[in-house]
């Protein structure tokens, strides 16, 4: 089945503002660019003011893994004024595991995998992401002593929703970086998020190297690797965080090239 990446006739451009293409045909705007600068000119006055706040940030994202390898990696973008008419090949009938984890200078928190009690894979919607942070976040995040902590999610549709954002909120209070919330994530921003530009790209290398077979194979595999990431890496991994501020930053908000920095 070949995914076709380029309708964008349901995409209307804002007037007057000029629309960049990704590979999966996904419109991005101006005001993207001034919704990046924003949280980065606030990020980094955070910094300046206590000056480990980058590591008081609990990033956060789920992916999909599936057995055949493919990996739905969001920071996999080609960026053009023009549309690039790429075609995404995807399976018929992908057999996959949903992953979900959390990172910070201090570990991760996960993974937890959106499965029934069958062990089928489901979709992830507003009512099961609460179940999971209720039920599983919450309960491992208090074995964490973590004094002022900060938690970022992205604007997926089960992020945002009014209930869940209350719930974070009940939780974090004002130190909520969401679309919806006390600090606005900005939209499209996927290379400032540690997961989408280190984690599971680095989580691929590993697990897919003896090709799994099956499901729970791939899941244990997947488990394996991430409990064997060393908290050097992950320091490295946040201080590259302000790296790629300062990046964004100097380039006014624009987006960022595939490679940038190397761990």
């Amino acid at each position: 089945m070949h995914l076709k990446s380029d309708e964008t006739s349901n995409v209307l451009p804002l007037v007057c503002c000029q629309v960049i293409y990704s590979q999966f045909g996904l419109a991005i705007h101006q005001n993207d660019h001034q919704a990046r600068r924003r949280f980065v000119e606030w990020a980094e006055n955070e910094i300046a003011v206590v000056p480990d706040f980058h590591k008081r940030v609990l990033f956060s994202d789920e992916a999909h893994f599936w057995l055949n390898g493919h990996v739905n990696k969001q920071n996999c973008r080609i960026w053009s004024e023009a549309n690039p008419h790429v075609y995404v090949e995807t399976p018929l009938h992908p057999e996959r595991l949903t992953v979900w984890c959390a990172l910070w200078a201090g570990g991760i928190i996960g993974t937890y995998f959106f499965k029934n009690e069958e062990g089928h894979k489901i979709t992830v919607n507003g009512d099961r992401y609460r179940a999971m942070i209720t039920n599983f976040f919450i309960p491992e995040l208090n074995n964490h002593d973590v004094q002022e902590l900060w938690f970022q999610q992205d604007g997926a549709t089960c992020h945002i929703s009014l209930a869940t954002i209350d719930l974070m909120k009940d939780k974090f209070g004002d130190h909520l970086i969401s679309r919806f919330g006390p600090v606005n994530w900005p939209p499209r921003s996927c290379k400032l998020e540690p997961l989408d530009n280190f984690l599971w790209g680095y989580v691929k290398s590993l697990v897919y190297a003896d090709k799994p077979q099956m499901l729970d194979h791939l899941e244990g595999k997947f488990r394996r690797v991430i409990a064997d990431i060393r908290p050097q890496m992950l320091e490295k991994v946040i201080e590259n965080w302000t790296s790629r501020l300062d990046y964004i930053r100097a380039s006014r908000g624009s987006p960022m090239p595939e490679i940038i920095f190397k761990i």
